[in-house]
């Protein structure tokens, strides 16, 4: 088998709420398609059950004091878990362990060589989850928990974190600011209004100076902006740090009728740029790939999206349905192209990239 989808029905038992955006139909909508596909039958792919994280795993990212707080508010019935719209129901760290423990077992898959690669089809999310907090959805930040579990028991030196949801992962970023150990880059819309984080200028400080790397577009910046960032900024700097694991934040609410995301990417657009992920990892980890389902609310897109990526990590056909961004202003794209320019200057103090 060549790729993993780490995926139970439990997932579905993480209670938000009537009208939700992050719901379990997100996951309903991903399964339909994926059977629907025949994606399954192919022989290329095959679901695997996870088990839930220990708690000595999540504390690898969170503290302790944060963990047993979320064990203590849902075991009271659930709420607000945050100041903003994470909610939990009484189920909801059960669910969150096993969110965790579905990037963990996909990266122990992978960094064991029992599969080239994997999808951990997971909820709650987990790029907004911080050290001490919740927020955006995200209760235990499984990015961060599965790097961490890399680095301890499989003795890594240098894990690549591609977050390219449409929101800055504002949690993933702060728990590896100071390290030089995890490259984070993000590319995400602007983050003025949610979540404040993910400027230009945040580097990384200390050993992590140099190390986070932030590319904010504007609202409806489409493909064209997008993939000119992935081959400009992405691809050399990836080529320049030579990772040894590489870890996506595979959000899709970058799609441009996401109901919560504000910017204009086709479907096809993750195609392209899962097809430039995976020629990175052949050249420098020896295939070692996993992406983790962060957001997404656009259910049908989602579920075709999903499949598709799914389908290139296999070496699957499949088509995506869907057309196109809308065409975009010459000043839209304009702006875009200036934020890829500042993006270069500043980076380039640590790493060396061509000028446009």
């Amino acid at each position: 088998m060549k790729t993993a989808i780490i995926f139970t029905p439990k997932y579905l038992e993480h209670d938000t709420g009537r009208d939700h955006p992050e719901s379990p139909a997100r996951l309903r909508a991903i399964r339909k398609e994926l059977e629907k596909s025949g994606l399954l039958e192919t022989g290329r792919c095959s679901i695997v059950k996870p088990k839930p994280a220990r708690l000595e795993d999540v504390e690898l990212a969170h503290d302790p004091e944060y963990v047993d707080l979320v064990k203590r508010f849902c075991q009271s019935g659930g709420g607000l878990l945050d100041l903003g719209d994470t909610v939990v129901s009484p189920k909801s760290f059960e669910v969150a362990l096993l969110s965790a423990g579905g990037a963990i077992e996909a990266v122990k898959l992978v960094a064991a060589e029992k599969f080239q690669n994997a999808f951990a089809v997971v909820r709650p999310p987990g790029h907004h989850a911080g050290r001490y907090y919740a927020l955006g959805f995200c209760i235990f930040n499984n990015a961060a928990v599965a790097a961490n579990y890399l680095f301890r028991y499989f003795g890594l030196k240098r894990i690549l974190i591609l977050d390219i949801d449409a929101h800055h992962g504002n949690g993933t970023q702060e728990i590896f600011y100071n390290s030089n150990k995890v490259l984070y880059m993000s590319l995400h819309e602007d983050p003025r209004g949610f979540p404040g984080t993910g400027f230009i200028d945040e580097v990384g400080e200390g050993e992590g100076q140099g190390y986070t790397v932030n590319m904010p577009f504007p609202f409806r910046t489409p493909d064209e902006v997008y993939i000119k960032a992935f081959d400009q900024i992405v691809v050399p700097i990836t080529q320049q740090y030579k990772p040894e694991f590489i870890l996506v934040s595979a959000g899709f609410d970058g799609y441009y009728a996401d109901p919560i995301g504000a910017l204009s990417l086709s479907a096809q657009v993750y195609t392209e740029v899962f097809s430039t992920i995976l020629n990175l990892a052949s050249q420098f980890c020896n295939g070692k790939l996993v992406a983790i389902l962060e957001g997404g609310y656009h259910l049908t897109a989602l579920g075709r999206m999903t499949s598709n990526v799914i389908a290139e990590l296999a070496g699957v056909p499949y088509t995506v349905e869907g057309k196109r961004s809308w065409q975009p202003s010459a000043k839209l794209v304009k702006r875009g192209k200036r934020v890829i320019d500042k993006v270069k200057r500043v980076q380039s103090s640590f790493w060396s990239l061509k000028d446009s």
